[in-house]
């Protein structure tokens, strides 16, 4: 088949068959091809965005202030829930069908021999398509990791780290020091680093010293503090303002917006306080914490997939009007299901678990899942070939004032999504 006459579909199948691994995690191929491309900067600026959770909430809280402020920005994300295109957006919008395919024929008249990844392939597009639209502001998540990640081809003028939590241990390590020392490889010498944990790695605070990076801790150097219902305050030393509580909805959301404040500001942005509220208030993201309603049931589709993020499902949980709750969870064969079902216990009344027998290598069915449940509260929990029909049976079985809860992946999340676009 000709090149030029692949379309987007054609190319995403092509690039899926170009590496025998889906992760290949080094720099040396990606920069290899990033050369021959002739990329250099995306953007005038670059915030690179990694942690275990709370990435793509965080680039959103980014690319909201700043387009409020009157940038052109470029971000890309991933995965995606709906459509590829959701992975790579220019000044608002998504990329569309034809730039993506100009984007990977740039990448594979460059690579040769050089073998990438579906990742890999997917991020010298974006930063190809970055640099041929004159951005003021580029923000790029980290896929996996930090150190190795191909996002970290780039030198970022500031980074942010979220969180570090047990997650990925196959290619990360055992422990939450080996895991922030591979995350804080993003920081770059006598650059800003935010870090959204109160109580961030010794591994991540020895790295940015030993460098030079200039660490921002959330609850040391900048603060967020809740005043009502509505409100909240960021401040620093000399400097503070009162905003809006974030559109997306979880309590952690407000460590993430304080964060993407943070990092603006360690650029040095002259952004007014106005400017801060409105892109707080209009920030968006799908599949977290997303709602729908069917038959008088709320239905809230999350892809939290780790325990961390489950606790933060929990703490939301907890805020909420009190609702009985049953969950529908489906899980990647490589995730702590038992520790995510823990964090959620006291919150669920009931479980719907569900197979992702095609989410590929890392993929499992339901009968695998609840076996490895079997000690847990969702132990006997109802099972079902796949995310759809038990998200069916949950709406099905819940009180018509009930919530149910689906969780568990991004597949977990795509799968419900796809549900409510086919039944509009």
């Amino acid at each position: 088949m000709n090149v030029m006459q692949r379309s987007i579909s054609d190319w995403l199948d092509f690039i899926e068959r170009q590496h025998p691994k889906a992760i290949d995690m080094g720099l040396d191929r990606v920069r290899e091809v990033a050369a021959r491309m002739g990329l250099k900067r995306p953007a005038k600026r670059v915030i690179t965005v990694g942690g275990t959770n709370g990435k793509g909430s965080t680039v959103a809280f980014v690319e909201a202030i700043a387009r409020a402020h009157g940038w052109k920005v470029g971000s890309y994300t991933s995965p995606h829930l709906l459509r590829y295109n959701e992975r790579v957006r220019i000044d608002g919008h998504d990329a569309d069908d034809a730039d993506l395919v100009a984007g990977f024929e740039a990448v594979e008249a460059a690579r040769g021999d050089t073998p990438l990844t579906y990742f890999e392939y997917g991020t010298l597009c974006a930063l190809w398509l970055f640099a041929r639209n004159k951005l003021d502001l580029a923000v790029l998540e980290v896929g996996l990791g930090g150190r190795l990640d191909a996002v970290n081809l780039v030198d970022a003028d500031a980074s942010i780290i979220t969180t570090v939590d047990l997650d990925h241990q196959d290619w990360l390590g055992e422990d939450i020091e080996t895991i922030g020392l591979e995350k804080a490889g993003i920081a770059r010498p006598f650059k800003p680093l935010v870090l959204g944990d109160d109580d961030p790695p010794a591994s991540v605070l020895r790295h940015a010293y030993a460098i030079g990076a200039q660490a921002w801790r959330i609850a040391n150097d900048f603060f967020a503090e809740p005043l009502d219902a509505g409100t909240w305050r960021w401040r620093e030393v000399g400097f503070s303002m009162q905003l809006p509580m974030p559109a997306l909805a979880a309590p952690v959301q407000l460590r993430n917006a304080a964060c993407a404040i943070a990092a603006l500001r360690a650029l040095g942005a002259r952004i007014d306080k106005r400017t801060y509220a409105e892109g707080v208030a209009n920030a968006q993201v799908a599949g977290r914490l997303q709602r729908f309603e069917q038959d008088g049931v709320e239905v809230v589709v999350d892809v939290g997939h780790n325990p961390q993020a489950a606790r933060a499902l929990a703490a939301w949980l907890r805020r909420q009007p009190k609702r009985r709750t049953l969950a529908v969870y489906a899980a990647l064969a490589d995730k702590d299901v038992a520790g995510v079902v823990a964090a959620l216990a006291e919150m669920v009344d009931g479980w719907h678990l569900a197979g992702l027998a095609d989410a590929g290598p890392r993929g499992q069915g339901v009968d695998d899942l609840a076996r490895r449940l079997a000690d847990t509260a969702a132990a006997g929990a109802v099972r079902h070939a796949d995310v759809a029909a038990a998200l069916d049976a949950a709406i099905a079985q819940a009180d018509a004032d009930g919530r149910v809860l689906v969780f568990g992946s991004f597949h977990t999340a795509t799968a419900a999504l796809e549900r409510f676009e086919a039944n509009g």
